[in-house]
């Protein structure tokens, strides 16, 4: 296990920057044998990334699909429909997998608790679902288009909060790559979820009716690279987690996927068939790229103690004396 010395660089403590001399030198970070201090969340990566990146699929591709509907592109607003309720299916299967067992999930929504991430994401779960499915069954069936647009539009309202909660969810734990990127968290996973739904978008749905996937792939690369660099900042030493390791490669491969992929199809991608396809298939891969990759930091700085310890005196000594 590594030891970092704290960023301070030995700089007085309190007490010396009240006058006293300070008699001896600052202390380096030291572990217990390299043992964590907080408990790293005990899900499995391919259940709980799984469930990030399809939650975002689904959440992202409602809401394109319900302005293709206003827009009049029925083939793109039919395949999102269809899309979104395949990914909230297998997003929840994925989390009622981790959980072990479908009652589990049923517990959970026995009460609603404002205050608890994973009890309001229970519920907009339980909600969207059931407007997804309605919206897909009305659309491929033609039949009942009222209460197929009044779907549509209920999928589309709690789109952006099935794709962004579970970064709410991980920021709320004690995980210091996660918690300590609260704010920009939600924004990158909103960037994500974009990019997944357009990709899907590009990939389905015929060429004449792509521009808005286009102009989503484009706003979601500028939006990923801004809120990527903003958490980093904001991190510091913890920011390493996201650079180094599984996560850095991941994360790397991310911003070059869904970078690359907007290049491609704001240039080709409403006039070669072949240019939306590739583009589509890197967009979702760099999504999930990203999903995976952030998780896999979360779970690196909760297992090395540095990241607790470290940026904690860290803000100690810059607070004001008391």
């Amino acid at each position: 296990m590594t030891h970092r010395t704290p960023p301070n660089g030995g700089r007085r403590s309190r007490r010396a920057r009240k006058g006293e001399e300070l008699m001896v030198p600052g202390a380096e970070f030291r572990s217990y044998y390299g043992k964590p201090i907080i408990k790293a969340p005990s899900w499995a990566a391919r259940d709980i990334a799984g469930h990030f990146f399809l939650g975002g699929l689904a959440g992202a591709g409602s809401v394109l699909a319900a302005g293709a509907q206003l827009t009049g592109r029925t083939s793109l607003a039919t395949t999102m429909k269809v899309s979104s309720l395949a990914a909230v299916s297998l997003s929840a299967a994925a989390l009622i997998n981790d959980l072990g067992r479908p009652g589990r999930f049923a517990h959970m929504l026995r009460v609603l608790k404002p205050t608890s991430p994973m009890s309001v994401g229970s519920w907009l779960l339980g909600g969207y679902g059931p407007a997804a499915g309605a919206a897909a069954v009305c659309a491929v069936t033609g039949r009942l288009p009222r209460a197929g647009a009044a779907a549509t539009a209920a999928a589309a309202v709690l789109g952006p909060a099935v794709a962004t909660y579970t970064a709410v969810l991980a920021a709320d734990t004690a995980v210091p790559a996660w918690h300590g990127a609260h704010r920009e968290l939600p924004y990158l996973f909103a960037a994500s979820a974009t990019a997944a739904a357009a990709g899907m978008a590009l990939l389905l749905a015929p060429a004449r009716e792509n521009a808005p996937a286009r102009c989503a792939a484009v706003l979601a690369a500028a939006t990923d690279t801004v809120a990527t660099r903003a958490a980093e900042r904001r991190l510091g030493m913890v920011a390493e987690t996201y650079r180094e390791g599984r996560a850095g490669r991941l994360l790397r491969c991310a911003e070059v996927l869904i970078g690359g992929a907007a290049a491609t199809v704001a240039i080709g991608g409403g006039r070669y068939r072949a240019a939306a396809v590739a583009g589509g298939l890197a967009l979702l891969a760099g999504s999930a790229c990203t999903r995976s990759g952030i998780f896999a930091a979360g779970i690196a700085s909760a297992q090395d103690p540095a990241y607790t310890v470290v940026p904690q005196r860290a803000a100690r000594e810059l607070s004001p004396p008391d």
